[in-house]
């Protein structure tokens, strides 16, 4: 329960600190019950997306649910996506890359990927918005948060931490998950998966999504091989950066998969 709550004090702005105390081991070991927290987030965007469209355009309704995300995660996530990329655009070693990423201040190279990644999200939700029914929409929202999220936490049962632990931004590195553990993370990221397959008789739009659906879920684990072979290869192990950026970089083009896959399938 410690570490449950303190993936979701570390991943989120909301007080849940002041439920329980939460010792300093319970941070090492979050990471496997992130999707769990997208529960949460991908929720709250699911939920923000139902109301807004309602009663504004949809670029508008897309709009708000991006915030809504951002004002629950203090924009941890995009602030990780942001140093990776000026890590990696800027650094020409390993030693570089690193000492980029740990510089609380941003490049150019980081602006230029925040506002594409925006650009690029908010475009994306708003094409397939018009495109399928809301419902369906609240389901990409949530299942693409949740799903990649789980892909972004397998980066530290693949990779070493390319730090010391002395030299983490928040002086903590995380420990490879139990099989409890990889077991529960996995459990929170597939069952609303299964969940569609079962209501699938249920809702007449998924007769025709479902092929869409179950071929983009590859999508974000295909991207996370990408990246983790790319973080090998460049800095030789992950950071807490590379985490955040991994999850956006997953979602985004999970989103992108979609409305390619309605089209032609």
């Amino acid at each position: 329960m410690k570490d449950i709550l303190a993936a979701f004090t570390f991943f989120t702005r909301l007080p849940f600190w002041r439920i329980s105390a939460i010792p300093a081991d319970s941070f090492k070991r979050m990471v496997c019950y992130w999707p769990m927290v997208g529960w949460l987030t991908g929720g709250l965007m699911a939920g923000v997306f139902w109301i807004s469209w309602q009663f504004f355009p949809g670029t508008v309704a897309v709009l708000l649910v991006f915030i809504s995300r951002l004002l629950l995660t203090g924009a941890l996530h995009e602030d990780g996506l942001a140093d990776f990329i000026d890590g990696m655009g800027g650094g020409r070693t390993r030693e570089r890359v690193l000492e980029i990423m740990k510089d609380f201040s941003i490049g150019s190279y980081g602006v230029l990927g925040l506002i594409l990644y925006v650009a690029l999200w908010v475009s994306s939700v708003v094409h397939f918005s018009n495109q399928l029914p809301p419902l369906a929409v609240c389901v990409c929202l949530f299942t693409g948060d949740i799903w990649s999220k789980w892909c972004a936490s397998q980066l530290i049962n693949l990779l070493p931490y390319a730090r010391k632990e002395s030299e983490a931004k928040n002086k903590t590195v995380y420990e490879h998950m139990s099989f409890s553990g990889f077991l529960a993370g996995a459990g929170c990221a597939l069952f609303p998966f299964f969940l569609i397959l079962i209501l699938k008789p249920y809702n007449w739009f998924f007769i025709d999504f479902l092929w869409s659906f179950r071929i983009a879920y590859l999508t974000p684990i295909i991207t996370m091989g990408i990246l983790v072979i790319y973080m090998k290869k460049c800095i030789k192990g992950y950071t807490g950066d590379c985490c955040g950026a991994t999850f956006l970089i997953c979602e985004l083009l999970y989103l992108l998969t979609i409305p390619v896959l309605w089209k032609f399938i």
